[in-house]
Order: C-alpha cells, then sequence, then structure tokens
C-alpha cells in the first residue's frame, strides 16, 4: 500500500525547506511515522507493516540527506520494531517511540540548560561564539541563578549571527558586551567559560559549528579557560564513525565583500566557509538532554540513545538503502 497524505505532505515540507532547523525536522520526521503507523491499512501481518514502515523511514530520510537529525530520529522511532513479532505490539512501539522522541526534543533545551548552568561558578564571566538558541538558554538560566555576572559575545562575521545573540540575551536581562571575532584572544584572560552550540557533533567528539569557533576553543586551551558545547543529542553523526567526513559549507562571497570591490577587483578570489571543525582536546565537556559526557563518550549518544548499533553504524554511509539492516 502507499503512503498517507499526512507523511507524504510532511516529507514534501522538509524537502522544500519549509520545515527547517534540526529540531523541528527530527520532530517532524517522528511525527510523520506516527501517522504512517496510525493510518495503516494493509495486511495486519509484522513483516508487512515493517516494510511498510521502512518504505516510509526511507522517504524521509531522503529528502534531505545531509540532514544529521533527520535520519537519528528516524532510527531512534524504528528500532523499536526490532525482535517485535506482534502486529499490534509493532504499531503501538511505533506511536509510543515517536511520542517518546518529540517531548525529549521538545524538553531537551530545557534539561540542557539546567546541566549546563550547574556547571558555571557563580560570579563567572562567559563568552559565546555566533548564535546558538540552546547554548542561550544555559547562559541565561545560569544568568538567572546568579553563575554569569557578564558575557561576551562575538559579532560572528561575516553574516553577524551574533547580533541575534546579543539581542536575546539582552531581554532575559544578561550584561552583554559585544566584540569583533578578532578580539577573542585579547579579552579571553578575563573568561571563566567558552560556552557554545554544534551543528554536528563527530563519534570521536570533534564538534562542527560556525567559522571561527575552533579558533576561540584555541584561544580557551592556552588561557585554561573550559569550553563546554550545548547541543541536543540528534545532532551527533553516525557516518563519522566509518570515516565519512562532515562537508564544510562554503556561501557567497558577497557576504565577505561587497559587489563593487569584486568588480573592481577581478583577480582576487574569496574563500567563505561557514563551518570548521574544534578537535575533542579542545573541549571540556558536551552538555546533553542526557547529562555531561567527555567528547571522547559521543559514541556512547550515538549507540545508548539513538539506537546505532556498532554492527549498524557500518550501514551508515548509505541510510536509505540499508535502513532494513540498521534496525535489525
Amino acid at each position: 500500500m502507499g503512503l498517507p497524505n499526512s507523511v507524504l505532505q510532511i516529507a514534501s515540507g522538509i524537502k522544500t525547506m519549509k520545515i527547517r532547523g534540526a529540531g523541528r525536522i527530527a520532530r517532524s520526521a517522528a511525527e510523520a511515522l506516527k501517522y504512517a503507523a496510525l493510518e495503516y491499512g494493509g495486511v495486519r501481518e509484522v513483516s508487512e507493516f515493517k516494510k511498510y514502515m521502512v518504505e516510509a523511514g526511507k522517504l524521509l530520510i531522503s529528502t534531505r540527506p545531509t540532514a544529521v537529525s533527520l535520519p537519528n530520529a528516524v532510527i531512534f522511532v524504528l528500532r523499536n520494531l526490532r525482535g517485535v513479532s506482534n502486529y499490534e505490539e509493532a504499531r503501538e512501539s511505533v506511536v509510543k517511540a515517536a511520542d517518546a522522541f518529540i517531548k525529549n526534543s521538545e524538553e531537551a533545551v530545557k534539561r540542557i540548560s539546567e546541566y549546563g548552568a550547574k556547571r558555571i561558578k557563580e560570579g563567572s564571566v562567559v563568552l559565546t561564539h555566533c548564535h546558538s538558541s540552546t547554548a542561550v538558554e544555559v547562559i541565561a538560566r545560569a544568568y538567572s541563578e546568579g553563575r554569569v555576572v557578564k558575557v561576551y559575545n562575538t559579532e560572528t562575521r561575516p553574516f553577524l549571527q551574533g547580533r541575534i545573540t546579543f539581542t536575546h540575551l539582552r531581554k532575559y536581562g544578561v550584561p552583554v558586551v559585544q566584540i569583533p571575532d578578532s578580539a577573542v584572544r585579547y579579552i579571553m584572560h578575563e573568561v571563566d567559560y567558552v560556552v557554545v552550540g554544534a551543528d554536528t557533533i563527530t563519534s570521536n567528539g570533534a564538534v562542527v559549528n560556525k567559522i571561527g569557533t575552533s579558533q576561540v576553543a584555541l584561544a580557551a586551551k592556552e588561557a585554561r579557560v573550559r569550553v563546554y558545547v550545548a547541543a541536543e543529542s540528534y545532532k551527533f553523526s553516525p557516518l563519522t564513525l566509518i570515516g565519512e567526513l562532515v562537508k564544510i559549507e562554503y556561501r557567497d562571497p558577497e557576504e565577505v565583500v561587497p559587489r563593487d570591490w569584486l568588480d573592481k577587483h577581478p583577480g582576487v578570489r574569496v574563500l567563505n566557509p561557514v563551518f570548521d571543525v574544534t578537535p575533542p582536546d579542545y573541549i571540556d565537556a558536551i552538555i546533553t538532554e542526557y547529562g555531561v559526557l567527555p567528547p571522547q563518550a559521543s559514541i556512547l549518544i550515538l549507540i545508548d540513545k539513538l539506537g546505532w548499533t556498532l554492527e549498524s553504524i557500518k550501514y551508515s554511509e548509505n541510510i536509505v538503502e540499508n535502513l532494513e539492516k540498521i534496525i535489525e
């Protein structure tokens, strides 16, 4: 049987980027799998139901193959089909898993802010880079508890996402000093903690985040300042365990220099990488909704919390083709 319209509409929304953001994509995928299970009208046999759910999972993953939160959500939900031999039990397990994923995702940032704030001592100065709603919540929570007295916030050139962070922190009443990216090392001697977010976390604990993060972490390491990464579990990438590298996106040179300048200097090339990679040795802890862990323990999130197994990770290079094997 074909997939219901509710699933197709969500898949289309993800593909056309009407549904955006790691958290929203992941929750929407889980919701689509729940709809698929509830609206299943085929033969009431486990084998047929599993094939149908795998079809739904493949469709969802294929909509945004590079969005790490998407396959993690699908694996989390469908892993509950492992070893189930009864149709009703299989259907119920998918629905319950989808509800659990959505609830946990919605509560993740709150939990991370609680865990993260406890890691910051009273009267501290914090530095943050770029914009991460999760990092903002950690800092705001710490401020409300009297742990943070001042925040240094980078502009984060060239797209200036740091100004978004500045605005959000000020809404919480947090005292913020905005600085150019190049001033990070200059003021690091005043800083007690660096708190940043993440776009992707590799299996060995390296963090892919906004360009400049690795330089911030390097300056912090030199000054013996602790670096905390605040990130939801679905930002951990299984592909990196088998040697797959995280692709670094490059954006329009006009974000760096204006078009008229480029036109006057036709021989000049401009490089505008969006992300860089911070080695795990420069990170003191990764704060997730499941607790605080050292970067080297990142693989435990993939296996214990997201449903990957050491056997299934080897199939992660092509998740769509190997979904059946991954959830076996």
